[in-house]
């Protein structure tokens, strides 16, 4: 069994980076599929029980993001639609239709990593987040910013 000291910010920041590493990955398979590569988790109580990554292309539906596969398959395992005590990972900052999904699920914590400053919901809309919901951005910005730009560089 592990313990985890959240109190200690240096072990909440691994734990965080571990998490959001399973997120890119995920953003790395929507590349690979040629998807726009984000990619998501929702963690509850040290447990991975939702997952999704970008499939707008594949499913024909522009609510195909990341966060949506992720916060169904999440409310599905739990068997309800709230996800208070839960973490959502993903790799690029929600936009405003993610985020207002998520105010809906109440979600506890939202971890991102790379800003996006044109469709971002913080330039948009920054209180479109459910107000206990705590945000943490920048967890593997380079990483994450990167894969984007590799993305859209490959399709000019």
């Amino acid at each position: 069994m592990t313990i985890y000291n959240f109190e200690d910010d240096a072990s909440h920041m691994n734990l965080d980076q571990m998490y959001m590493r399973e997120a890119y990955k995920l953003a790395q398979k929507a590349y690979e599929e040629d998807e726009v590569p984000i990619g998501a988790i929702i963690v509850s109580h040290g447990k991975i029980i939702g997952k999704g990554y970008n499939l707008t292309e594949r499913l024909n539906d522009v609510t195909a993001h990341a966060e949506m596969q992720a916060f169904t398959a999440a409310a599905n395992y739990l068997g309800g639609k709230y996800l208070k005590d839960c973490t959502l990972y993903v790799t690029v900052e929600p936009c405003v239709m993610c985020a207002g999904a998520s105010y809906w699920t109440q979600i506890s914590k939202i971890v991102y990593g790379a800003k996006d400053e044109k469709r971002g919901y913080a330039s948009i809309n920054p209180k479109i987040v459910h107000p206990k919901t705590e945000v943490i951005a920048g967890v593997m910005e380079a990483e994450c910013r990167e894969l984007m730009q590799q993305f859209f560089k490959s399709k000019r």
